[in-house]
């Protein structure tokens, strides 16, 4: 129990450093600007292209691990997205964003940090093709499904290229990219470089996780849908159990691989959604309140979930 203790303490530490700093300072959320840009467009994606540039070429091209993965991610999607429609006959656009309530968890921000800090420097390759795949995948859907709702007025066209546009021009997974490359012509970096890209993932965790918090406590909780009844167990609870039970139907995956699949679907519900719905003017107010009511759920379920991995009593063989 100390090693969970210790592995959860840089986390809660930061998360009472950052509330601490927004009732303090009483900055506006605007002040985040720079740093976001700094987590986003130089940190994390040093991280990435550090973890992925250092892995031999053939567990990178693991496709049958990525499939069954945001296979299992999107059993939750369809779920979630069908309860919605049908049950809770919802617009298209707000059944949309329930969905990504569900099954969207915050792998970029939490992801990295967490699990290299929990399971080490194993967990690189199955957490870097996680988060780049299925963040790829999240930006093709959300706004292929808004467009068929009506939220979308742009021409197929015009939609399609942006879509590519971000897809291909993001960060993450432009730096995933190059730490392919480099992976693959086995590039030998020069100590400069490796320091240097070193010194930028080294911030990626800390400063990730603080604006991530100081977010989260800059927006007010204005009322509790109905739907975090369902959705907060799905998304912490269900997601996990159901990327573990379906990797390890599939099989052939390292267990290192498994667990680190499984912790991050056990993260809550990632900011982007509330980011979308804002974009499309669907499900607002409540991806903004399904974001923090999962954080703060997540710091029991996570710690439960780490329990089970780092105690052994995840079974690393789920069927004979």
């Amino acid at each position: 129990m100390a090693d969970i203790v210790g592995l959860l303490l840089p986390f809660s530490g930061l998360i009472v450093i950052g509330y601490i700093a927004v009732r303090i300072t009483k900055q506006s959320a605007e002040a985040l600007g720079w740093l976001n840009t700094f987590i986003i467009y130089a940190a994390l994606p040093a991280l990435f292209f550090k973890l992925v540039s250092k892995t031999p070429i053939e567990q990178l091209t693991r496709v049958d691990f990525i499939i069954t993965d945001i296979a299992a991610t999107y059993l939750i999607f369809l779920l979630l997205f069908l309860v919605g429609c049908f049950l809770r006959r919802n617009s298209l656009g707000d059944s949309t964003i329930q969905a990504f309530a569900g099954a969207y968890g915050n792998i970029g921000y939490m992801g990295p940090g967490l699990a290299l800090l929990a399971l080490g420097e194993k967990a690189a390759v199955p957490v870097a093709l996680v988060v780049c795949f299925e963040n790829a995948l999240h930006f093709i859907v959300a706004p292929a499904l808004m467009a068929i709702e009506g939220g979308d007025k742009r021409s197929p066209w015009t939609l399609a290229a942006d879509i590519a546009r971000k897809v291909l021009l993001h960060p993450f997974i432009l730096s995933t990219a190059l730490g392919f490359t480099a992976a693959a012509f086995s590039f030998s970096q020069p100590v400069a470089l490796q320091r240097f890209v070193d010194y930028l993932a080294q911030a990626a965790a800390p400063c990730a996780l603080f604006a991530m918090v100081v977010t989260l406590a800059l927006r007010p909780l204005k009322r509790i849908p109905a739907e975090i009844g369902y959705i907060v167990p799905v998304k912490l609870i269900l997601h996990p159990l159901i990327v573990y039970v379906v990797l390890q139907a599939v099989g052939r995956f390292d267990p290192i691989w498994i667990e680190s699949a499984v912790l991050l679907a056990a993260l809550p519900t990632a900011t982007n959604v509330f980011v979308v719905g804002q974009q499309y003017g669907a499900w607002q107010e409540r991806a903004s309140a399904t974001i923090l009511i999962t954080t703060a759920c997540s710091v029991v379920t996570v710690s439960l979930v780490l329990y089970l991995i780092k105690s052994g009593a995840l079974p690393a063989q789920l069927f004979p």
